[in-house]
């Protein structure tokens, strides 16, 4: 089980994946492994199938999250994403937020909200482009350490956009 999730589903460590090639590995692992094939086999060969078929799920689970795979690959390449303890962003960014932050405080309807949420995703997508340069194309530790701070500023990109769909929800959306 000490595999990588990526070397478990026969795939490269690449951010960059086939969602529909992930989604049929994963039945065809989770075929192979489900504790009810084992059944007649008894319950040692049971719980052995069973801690495989969590370990299969638990891969399935980060590799098919885009942010959650490129967290796996930065760590897989010594750059942990330490986000609990590390929150450093460039100026820019944080600069970037702010002013995000301000615009939801001051948008009064619906159409204010989703115009913010269009300029957000744009941005997303933008930061997603970039993290999938570096972690399929570039590949230095440098660029690893440069992929793990776009992780953390993606996660501070997912709390604010479930800022703004709680933001909708309020305005009847």
């Amino acid at each position: 089980m000490a595999e990588d999730d990526f070397t478990l589903f026969g795939l490269p460590q690449r951010f960059a994946l086939d969602r529909a090639d992930l989604d049929q590995r994963w039945r065809e692992l989770q075929a192979k492994v489900h504790p009810d094939r084992f059944a007649a086999e008894g319950g040692a060969a049971q719980r052995v199938a069973m801690q495989w078929s969590v370990r299969v799920n638990e891969a399935y689970g980060r590799l098919k999250n885009p942010l959650q795979r490129a967290a796996y690959l930065c760590e897989l390449r010594g750059a942990p994403i330490n986000a609990e303890n590390n929150t450093a962003m460039p100026a820019a960014f944080l600069m970037q937020q702010m002013e995000w932050r301000e615009a939801l405080d001051d948008a009064g309807d619906v159409p204010a909200v989703e115009a913010l949420d269009d300029e957000v995703r744009q941005a997303e997508a933008g930061l997603m482009a970039e993290l999938g340069t570096l972690l399929d194309e570039q590949g230095s530790q440098e660029a690893a350490q440069q992929a793990a701070q776009h992780v953390r500023a993606l996660m501070f990109v997912a709390r604010f956009r479930d800022d703004i769909d709680r933001r909708l929800d309020s305005l009847g959306q």
